[in-house]
């Protein structure tokens, strides 16, 4: 008996150094993927915004109506040392629309790193996020064991995001967006042990209760969309109660006595809500104001209504991009041909694979109700989606960035399907399946691999900058404007808010970092942000006056500007040679003679 027991430990302390080693192995190539070229693309207006609130400076502090230099547009983004937390906090809630948590953090991270060229670094801001993204692969593995009392599917959890294209492009934006995964993860940990309680019709523990409402007031503060979390969880057990209540009431007309629900088990959850609420409520006068700000209008501007279904096109889109992409996006046209083509190939053959996964699951007793929490919960976050879009009015599939919320919870449960695969005892069935080259493929570990490999390449095509590439292509637009003026430059753009303003400081910084293409000193342009409301004339009349005040000759790049140009008083013409188009940015030049 002792040899079996000292086997048995044997054979347990060797599964877990495997298990641990693997789990490691995940971690490398997560952080390898998360921090290759992590400063190689030009920043996004968003991740400005990051910077300079974390550094406690103001957007606002950049003039209008005149034109200036591009240290003096850059600003912002240099560090200073007398300003602390307050500023952070009172500049991010005064001009912007998210709550202080991680620009807090942001502020903390970026004193331990040097100035790149006196400004802040992109890389820091980004590395952040990367390591919070490189987080959430272990916590990965322990949402599916806990999820699933599975170390297998844990594995897979932690292995898929560690590849994951989605996973990559959010961590390698200077946002909040992986910490925020980071507490979905454990909220929806929390959520998980509360579904099985009631199923079992026993009382949620305390401290589990408390975590969750900490977990959820902190996911509130470091972003406001971890309230559709919150929402798609509420809708979870809802259904859950209602069954309960169902059930109370068959039993209290059947024994024809009073209803004995709502039964105890569920005091603790309704003090989880209340907790939770009270943690949402302390932020409700931000989130009226974050809807109503100039800066989250354009996601109004669209009639979903009038092109029914592309929201729901994008929204198949973003799910396929959790799980792999190829080079679709700016490419010339048969690279994205063939790289569509063999995308659709991949989630056609992929697709079955993983519905007869989940249902080779839901036959598990043991983790049918995961299972189905986990696969209730992305179907109540895809009806919110599509709820906010259709009715609201708000296309928040517009952004990729807006689905993160579900993220966890649809890699877990692709784990989980793929399990399914993994495990030789589970698949005995595909063996008798030999009728056709389909069929060998989706037996055993294959089918796991080829995913996992296709989300590999998925990464990578995210890490050359082939996916989710910046809406605004100022690496694309400055070396166009530095290899054809041969004079003075003055760029213009119209400014309504400061997401204008940030705007025109990424075209600045890729001056700054392709300041060795320069042709001459003289090539180092000037900036002008004109300032419009409902009427056009005064941003035209501005331009015409900062025209007649700058020494000729000069080219006059109109970036954005949608408003009028009537420069030919000033001697200037349009230059008719054709230009290629760049993302993000409309322009036309002008010679001023």
């Amino acid at each position: 008996m002792s040899i079996q027991n000292e086997n048995l430990k044997l054979k347990k302390n060797r599964d877990f150094w495997l298990h641990f080693l693997l789990l490691l192995l995940w971690v490398a190539i997560g952080a390898g993927l998360r921090f290759t070229y992590l400063a190689s693309k030009n920043p996004s207006t968003i991740e400005l915004a990051t910077l300079i609130f974390s550094l406690g400076n103001s957007v606002q502090t950049v003039p209008v109506e005149q034109a200036i230099t591009l240290d003096r547009l850059l600003q912002p983004l240099q560090p200073a040392p007398i300003l602390g937390i307050r500023e952070v906090i009172h500049n991010l809630m005064t001009e912007s629309t998210h709550p202080p948590v991680y620009f807090v953090l942001t502020h903390w991270w970026l004193k331990l790193f040097p100035t790149d060229n006196g400004l802040v670094s992109l890389w820091a801001g980004r590395a952040l996020s990367a390591l919070f993204g490189v987080v959430s692969i272990p916590a990965m593995f322990g949402f599916g064991w806990l999820a699933f009392r599975s170390r297998l599917i844990g594995q897979i959890a932690a292995a898929m995001m560690a590849v994951s294209p989605y996973g990559i492009y959010l961590a390698q934006e200077a946002r909040h967006y992986t910490l925020t995964i980071l507490l979905i993860i454990a909220s929806l940990c929390c959520f998980v042990v509360a579904t099985r309680t009631v199923q079992n019709k026993i009382v949620l523990p305390a401290p589990v209760s408390l975590i969750w409402v900490v977990v959820n007031s902190l996911g509130i503060a470091v972003h406001y969309f971890f309230v559709l979390t919150l929402a798609a969880e509420a809708l979870v057990l809802l259904k859950f109660w209602l069954a309960d209540w169902q059930f109370a009431k068959n039993k209290s007309e059947t024994e024809n006595s009073s209803s004995p629900f709502p039964s105890k088990y569920w005091w603790r959850i309704y003090a989880t809500a209340a907790g939770t609420l009270i943690g949402c409520l302390v932020w409700l006068p931000a989130l009226k104001g974050a809807s109503d700000s100039e800066l989250t209008k354009w996601i109004y501007e669209g009639n979903p209504l009038s092109d029914f279904f592309a929201p729901i096109a994008r929204l198949v889109a973003w799910l396929i991009t959790m799980l792999s992409l190829l080079p679709v996006e700016g490419q010339n046209l048969p690279i994205t041909v063939a790289s569509s083509l063999l995308l659709v190939i991949f989630i056609l053959w992929a697709t079955p694979i993983l519905i007869r996964g989940i249902r080779r699951q839901i036959q598990q007793p043991a983790i049918r109700l995961s299972v189905q929490v986990l696969g209730g919960f992305i179907l109540a976050a895809i009806f919110i989606i599509l709820c906010v879009t259709y009715i609201v009015g708000a296309d928040v599939t517009l952004a990729a960035r807006y689905h993160f919320f579900y993220f966890p919870a649809v890699i877990v449960f692709l784990a989980a399907s793929l399990a399914v695969y993994w495990d030789n005892s589970m698949t005995a069935e595909w063996k008798k399946v030999t009728f056709s080259l389909l069929s060998s493929f989706m037996r055993g570990k294959k089918a796991v691999a080829i995913i996992l490999i296709m989300g590999l390449i998925g990464s990578l095509t995210v890490v050359s900058n082939l996916g989710f590439q910046k809406s605004k292509r100022a690496d694309l637009l400055v070396p166009i404007i530095q290899q054809t003026s041969q004079v003075p430059v003055l760029i213009a753009m119209v400014h309504k808010t400061h997401a204008e303003t940030r705007a025109m400081m990424v075209l600045a910084l890729e001056f700054k970092r392709n300041k060795g293409l320069l042709k001459s000193s003289i090539n180092s342009p000037q900036f002008l942000l004109t300032h419009k409301d409902d009427d056009s004339q005064p941003a035209t009349d501005t331009l015409s006056r900062t025209l007649s005040k700058l020494p000729r000759p000069l080219d006059l790049w109109a970036v954005n500007f949608n408003a009028p140009i009537s420069v030919e008083s000033q001697n200037c013409v349009l230059d008719s040679k054709s230009k290629p188009k760049v993302t993000g940015y409309k322009y036309r030049l002008y010679h001023c003679l």
